[in-house]
């Protein structure tokens, strides 16, 4: 029997991937053990509260501070890297120069370093005696244990999200479509608005939700730069960890539940914005 006759067979469904509901089943029961039931144990122990101990604990003022500070400075580095993201993916795209290969390895040094050291590398170059804290003093401009230093940190390592979410879309995207434009008569900056653009925008968009969601939970490279001075330099992960050495688990989840209500919102917001604008610029 051909294989066009086997697919005519009545109650018979081809499929092109053999094992799909058990390959589903294994995928859910997967993302439910390592994900679900995880971020299910946070409301289990918020729901300890009640109404009104929750709310005191969420919206106490030095909460309320440290969430002003990690999603402001998160979205701070988050916008920075999608600037200096795309161009930093350009020139790995479109040049070939001495020592690319080295600045393509640098790209992804934040992935391998550990947070820790990251952010003692920071304190050290930032601080007042450091090499770039000594030329920002004279200035007045103070880099360590202030919210600049908290979005220097979160910049540091969010900018590969953003790298390596653009870059492979630079490189596919195909050189005839500026050389058609320049022979209609499109300058420089016309090519980049209605040829470039539009193709970079899902992408950057996309690094800039990774960037900010890398930056809401990030603590090892914070932890050393920010000062930990509450109310001021007090980010929303070091909160947690403060209540949980006090044994206050309950507090804890309830401030993690908000930390995660909120930036699943955002994401999901991201997510769909990312989605009209492919429609818009018919990339879908």
């Amino acid at each position: 029997m051909t294989a066009v006759g086997a697919a005519t067979l009545p109650g018979r469904a081809r499929r092109v991937l053999p094992g799909f509901g058990l390959s589903t089943g294994l995928t859910v029961a997967w993302l439910s053990a390592v994900v679900l039931v995880p971020l299910s144990t946070l409301a289990l122990r918020a729901s300890t509260l009640s109404w009104a101990q929750a709310w005191a604990v969420v919206a106490s003022p030095r909460a309320v501070a440290s969430y002003r500070l990690s999603f402001g400075a998160s979205l701070a580095g988050a916008a920075v890297n999608v600037v200096f993201g795309v161009l930093v993916a350009w020139v790995l795209a479109r040049y070939r120069f001495p020592g690319r290969s080295l600045v393509d390895a640098v790209v992804d040094l934040p992935f391998a370093l550990p947070t820790a050291v990251s952010g003692i590398a920071l304190t050290a170059v930032y601080a007042r005696n450091g090499w770039l804290g000594a030329l920002l003093e004279p200035l007045g401009v103070k880099a360590t244990f202030s919210p600049l230093g908290v979005t220097l940190a979160l910049t540091f390592i969010g900018l590969p999200f953003v790298i390596r979410t653009v870059q492979p879309v630079l490189e596919d995207l195909d050189p005839e479509l500026e050389e058609a434009a320049a022979t209609l008569g499109a300058g420089r900056w016309a090519t980049f608005r209605r040829v470039i653009l539009p193709a970079l925008v899902p992408a950057a968009v996309t690094g800039f939700a990774l960037a900010f969601a890398r930056g809401l939970g990030e603590y090892g490279s914070v932890v050393f730069i920010s000062g930990n001075m509450p109310l001021r330099t007090e980010i929303a992960p070091l909160l947690i960890m403060t209540r949980l050495e006090q044994y206050d688990y309950a507090g804890a989840s309830a401030i993690a539940c908000v930390l995660l209500g909120t930036s699943f919102a955002l994401l999901l917001g991201i997510n769909r914005l990312q989605a009209w604008t492919r429609v818009r610029t018919g990339t879908a």
